[in-house]
């Protein structure tokens, strides 16, 4: 007869427990709160839902109002959008916003272009040119209103003194509507253009220097370089800069309001989308159809947005 030790224990029961190979124990994190991921995204979510996600519901709630003479206002339902479309002055602020925007949209590839000179290697006082270049981006839309409309000027214009010594007439550029909308954009463009720049010198500083070394070994010229490389690896910031480029020409005010002000004979020509908005809403004191203006100006600038993200599908190159 054998006589067990009341301590004493056998293999299997010294052998550690092991765990089914279906089964896996989880080790509780005290960090990993769902908490503290709001305590960080809250300040922003609160702050986009403050100033973004509110004024356009309320937007949308003004539109379907109408404004009194003496404050208040009356639900009026969709009498505001069906006076917006068969208002002859929408059509006419649509296509000049339209034209701007096509005008400003050639500011991409100067832009481009310049930015490869100023990436170039052998380029002396690239920080000079970088820094001149940049400057209009941090200078007052007021001051350059100003200066340029002492450019433009028909009288004693720098541009018109320029084309006199080279015996072309000038002409009175910002009251003459065939011209008025163009020099604007013109400013547009070159008051823009050392944002994009800085964006564009940011992605061909991205690009590996063995690509175009591999492509100086099998002989390609800087042109075949610059088509063939250089713009299918950069397309991606050509892809951003040309989203930001069409909503900042869209929502173009500023740059009409102070080049051209309110009695402007080539108003007619010039008056945007966001103008309309302006004299609806701050002038005839018409809110709920300024609120219908904006919301069409948000849905144009959303479809527009969609369109260009479906379609950077078949030219911007990730990899």
């Amino acid at each position: 007869m054998s006589v067990v030790a009341p301590h004493a224990r056998t293999s299997e029961e010294r052998m550690p427990a092991v765990p089914s190979p279906g089964i896996r124990r989880r080790r509780r994190n005290p960090g990993a709160s769902p908490w503290w991921a709001l305590v960080f995204i809250g300040p922003t979510a609160l702050g986009i839902a403050v100033f973004y996600l509110w004024p356009t519901v309320r937007t949308l709630i003004i539109s379907f109002t109408k404004s009194g003479p003496f404050g208040g206002s009356e639900w009026v339902g969709i009498d505001n959008y069906a006076r917006l479309f068969q208002d002859p002055e929408l059509i006419g602020a649509l296509r000049n916003t339209a034209i701007y925007t096509v005008i400003a949209l050639i500011g991409i590839p100067l832009a481009v272009a310049i930015a490869a000179l100023l990436n170039t290697t052998g380029l002396k006082g690239r920080s000079a040119y970088r820094t001149l270049y940049f400057i209009p981006v941090v200078t007052m839309p007021a001051a350059i209103a100003l200066v340029w409309r002492m450019i433009y000027n028909g009288d004693y214009g720098v541009l018109n003194a320029a084309l006199g010594a080279i015996g072309i007439d000038g002409r009175s550029w910002l009251t003459d509507p065939n011209t008025a909308l163009v020099a604007i954009a013109v400013v547009g463009i070159w008051a823009g253009l050392g944002t994009n720049i800085v964006i564009f010198l940011a992605g061909l500083q991205g690009i590996p220097d063995t690509i175009m070394e591999a492509a100086d070994l099998d002989g390609a010229g800087p042109v075949r370089k610059f088509f063939s490389i250089t713009i299918p690896l950069l397309s991606p910031s050509i892809f951003f800069v040309s989203v930001i480029s069409v909503i900042g020409a869209l929502q173009v005010f500023d740059l009409i309001y102070m080049m051209l002000g309110r009695s402007n004979p080539a108003m007619p020509n010039t008056r945007t989308v966001v103008y309309l908005f302006y004299e609806a809403g701050f002038l005839d004191n018409d809110r709920g159809y300024a609120a219908a203006i904006a919301f069409l100006l948000l849905v144009i600038i959303l479809l527009l947005t969609v369109v260009q993200f479906r379609l950077q599908k078949r030219w911007v190159h990730y990899e």
